[in-house]
């Protein structure tokens, strides 16, 4: 019998990997969303935290932006 879990495929790079990497070790265990880490691009997320892990990333990168 095989088990499968509903969940979200992404591929990014490294550093933004890193970011998400980070973003699910600063929360409680309970609430670790990092199903599969599959190399150091890709991940195996849980479905449900798409869009939170869309706004941190969009936050993170206009706290990174150059402005002049």
């Amino acid at each position: 019998m095989v088990d499968a879990i509903k969940g979200l495929f992404i591929s990014c790079d490294v550093p933004m990997a890193q970011f998400i990497v980070d973003l699910n070790a600063s929360l409680p265990a309970s609430e670790t969303f990092i199903v599969r880490m599959l190399d150091p691009t890709h991940m195996y997320v849980l479905p449900h935290v798409g869009q939170m892990i869309k706004s941190k990333v969009e936050e993170f990168r206009k706290q990174n932006s150059y402005r002049p």
